[in-house]
C-alpha cells in the first residue's frame, strides 16, 4: 500500500479559487498572449515548483532514484523541467516517455532537448512490449512522478496506459501527481478509463474542480499549489465562481465575544416545524443543532399528541402544541397557528420528519410561499416542495434547500446516479432556476447560490453516514441564520462546522460507532478550533486533529 499523506481535506486552505479546465488554459494563453510571460517560463516555474516539493515532501529520493514517466504534451514538458532540476541537486533520474520523441512539440521539446543535452537517461515507451520490458525498473525506483497527462485530458485513457496506470497504482512507492494525477477529468473529477492513485499531487496555479470532488478527490493524496507567475489581476478578471469554503473568509460575526449585557432576545429565535409518529427524533436533532449554534431561542411546532413526547426529549427548547388530522399528523387547521406563531420569529426550519401524509405535504405547500422569514427547508418538506417547485419563485425571504441525492434527484426530475454524476451542474442549475440556495449534502457538500456561485465543503468523514445527521445540519443552518448571518453565509458555516465536529468526534471515538448526537456533543469544540484559528497570526496553521486517511 502507497505512503499516505492526507488529502484535500486534511488542512484549511486559504482563498482557494477552482477553475475548470478551459479556465486554466484561458488563464494560461492570456498570460502568454497578453502579458507576454512565454510559455516556456509557465512551464520552468511549474517544474522546478513541482521538485522543490517533491524534495521535501520525499527527502528520501535523495539516497535512492526517481522514475518519471512523461507523456508528449506539456504534462510531460514540467516533467522533463522536474528531472533536469532534480539531476542538478544530485538526485538520480531517469525519464521514461510514454510517446516517440518526434511527438513531443513546443516548449514541451525544448525542455527534452535541454534533458537530454545535459546527459539525462529517456527511455521511449512507446509500445505494450517496450512497457513489458520496463516495468521491473519502476519496482526500484524510490518515488514516482506522474507527468503522462495534464488536465487537458477528456477522453478516457485508452491502449497499453490502461495496463500502465493500475501497475504503479499496485506499486508499494509514493506517487507524485503533476497538476492531475494523470486520467482524471480537471473539471467534473471523473475517472477516465483508469486513474493514478498519488500520493502527493503539485498542481499549478489554482486548485482544479475536478481535484476536490469525488471521485477525483480520491486520487489525489495531499495537494499542494504552485505559484507558476500567472498574474493575480488575470485571475481577478476570470469571474472564477467555484471555491472551496474558506474559514478565514467567512462571517465572523458568530466568533464575536458577546457583550456583558446580552440577552437571549439578542440572538435570535428559529421555529422549527418537524416530526410525525415515529420521528420525533428528527425533531429534536434540528431544535439541539440550532441550540448548539448559540442561537437565543428555538421553538418547536409539533402536532398536539406528540408534544408530551418533545417536550420529555428536549429541554432548552420550547414546544407549540399543533392541530392533528389523525394521531400525531398535522392538519390543515394548523396554517392559520403557524402563521401566528411565525411573529416575532427570524426564521423557519422545517420538513425533518414531518411525514409525507397527502394532508402535511398540501398543507407546506400553502405555507412555504407566505413565510415571512427566511426558510430551510429539508427531508419531508423537499419531499413536497417536488411536487410543485415552482412555489419557491413566489417565497418572500430566502431559501435555504439541504438535500440529499435522492431528495435532488426527486426535485430537479432526475434520477440519484445523474445527480451524483453531475453534483455541482444539477445543484448550480436549480438554485439558478427557482432563485434559492441549494446545499446537497453528500461527500464534499456542494452549496449553489441563485448567482450560480459554488462552494465545496472539505470537511466530513463517511462516518456521518447516519441517520439523523442531515437533521443537525438543518437546526446549525437555521440558527445561524436566526442569528442574523446572511443565508449563504449561514449555509457555509453550517456544512463547514458541521463537517468538522463530525470529524473531530471521528478522530475520538472512531467512524464506525459515531452518531449524530455526536455531532451536537463535538460542536463545541469545533467552534474552539476555528476561534483559535481566527486567533492565530498565522491563518496558513494546520489544524489540530488529523486527517481521517
Amino acid at each position: 500500500m502507497k505512503q499516505n499523506m492526507g488529502s484535500p481535506t486534511c488542512c484549511w486552505r486559504h482563498n482557494v479559487k477552482l477553475v475548470t479546465a478551459n479556465q486554466m488554459q484561458d488563464l494560461d494563453r492570456r498570460t502568454v498572449q497578453e502579458c507576454g510571460i512565454p510559455g516556456i517560463v509557465l512551464m520552468e516555474n511549474a517544474g522546478r515548483g513541482a521538485a522543490e516539493l517533491l524534495v521535501r515532501f520525499f527527502p528520501e529520493v535523495r539516497t535512492g532514484w526517481v522514475a518519471i514517466l512523461a507523456g508528449p504534451g506539456n504534462n510531460g514538458g514540467d516533467g522533463f523541467v522536474i528531472a533536469r532540476h532534480l539531476k542538478n541537486w544530485g538526485v538520480h533520474t531517469e525519464v521514461y516517455l510514454f510517446a516517440s520523441i518526434g511527438d513531443v512539440k513546443g516548449d514541451a521539446l525544448t525542455n527534452l532537448q535541454v534533458w537530454l543535452n545535459m546527459g539525462g537517461e529517456l527511455v521511449e515507451v512507446i509500445y505494450k512490449g517496450d512497457f513489458i520490458r520496463v516495468k521491473k525498473e519502476f519496482s526500484g525506483a524510490s518515488l514516482i512522478v506522474d507527468a503522462i497527462f495534464g488536465t487537458g485530458l477528456n477522453s478516457e485513457v485508452k491502449g497499453h496506459l490502461k495496463e500502465v496506470i493500475p501497475f504503479i497504482n499496485s506499486l508499494p512507492q509514493p506517487v507524485m501527481a503533476v497538476d492531475i494525477p494523470s486520467g482524471i477529468d480537471a473539471t467534473g473529477g471523473k475517472v477516465l478509463g483508469a486513474a493514478i492513485q498519488a500520493t502527493l499531487t503539485t498542481t499549478f496555479c489554482l486548485a482544479k474542480i475536478g481535484q476536490m470532488i469525488e471521485p477525483g478527490a480520491h486520487h489525489v493524496g495531499k495537494l499542494e499549489v504552485v505559484d507558476i507567475g500567472i498574474p493575480r489581476s488575470l485571475i481577478e478578471e476570470a469571474n472564477i465562481k467555484t471555491h472551496l469554503i474558506d474559514p478565514d473568509e467567512l462571517d465572523l460575526r458568530l466568533l464575536a465575544p458577546r457583550p456583558a449585557q446580552a440577552h437571549k432576545g439578542d440572538y435570535g429565535h428559529l421555529f422549527v416545524l418537524a416530526g410525525s409518529p415515529g420521528k420525533t427524533g428528527a425533531a429534536a436533532m434540528v431544535c439541539h443543532g440550532a441550540l448548539r449554534t448559540g442561537i437565543g431561542l428555538v421553538t418547536l411546532g409539533i402536532p398536539a399528541s406528540l408534544n408530551p413526547i418533545l417536550e420529555a426529549k428536549l429541554t432548552e427548547a420550547m414546544t407549540e402544541p399543533l392541530p392533528d388530522a389523525a394521531a400525531g399528523y398535522l392538519s390543515a387547521d394548523a396554517a392559520e397557528r403557524i402563521r401566528q406563531l411565525l411573529e416575532g420569529k427570524t426564521a423557519l426550519a422545517l420538513g425533518p420528519g414531518i411525514s409525507i401524509q397527502p394532508q402535511v405535504q398540501e398543507l407546506l405547500l400553502e405555507l412555504i410561499p407566505m413565510v415571512p422569514v427566511p426558510l430551510i427547508i429539508d427531508a419531508d418538506g423537499i419531499t413536497a416542495l417536488a411536487l410543485r417547485p415552482e412555489v419557491l419563485k413566489k417565497c418572500k425571504g430566502t431559501v435555504v434547500l439541504t438535500p440529499h441525492p435522492g431528495e435532488m434527484a426527486r426535485l430537479a426530475g432526475t434520477t440519484t446516479q445523474k445527480v451524483q454524476a453531475d453534483r455541482i451542474g444539477v445543484a448550480k442549475e436549480f438554485a439558478s432556476t427557482y432563485g434559492c440556495i441549494v446545499v446537497l449534502k453528500g461527500n464534499r457538500t456542494v452549496i449553489a447560490t441563485p448567482q450560480e456561485e459554488v462552494y465545496i465543503n472539505q470537511t466530513g468523514n463517511p462516518g456521518m453516514a447516519s441517520g439523523g445527521t442531515g437533521d443537525v445540519l438543518t437546526g446549525m443552518i437555521g440558527g445561524l441564520i436566526a442569528q442574523g448571518l446572511p443565508s449563504l453565509e449561514a449555509a457555509k458555516w453550517g456544512v463547514f462546522l458541521h463537517g468538522l465536529s463530525g470529524d473531530i468526534a471521528a478522530h475520538e471515538l472512531g467512524e464506525i460507532p459515531l452518531i449524530a448526537s455526536d455531532i451536537i456533543d463535538y460542536l463545541p469544540v469545533a467552534l474552539s478550533e476555528v476561534k483559535a484559528r481566527a486567533n492565530r497570526q498565522d491563518s496558513g496553521n494546520h489544524l489540530s486533529y488529523p486527517s481521517r486517511d
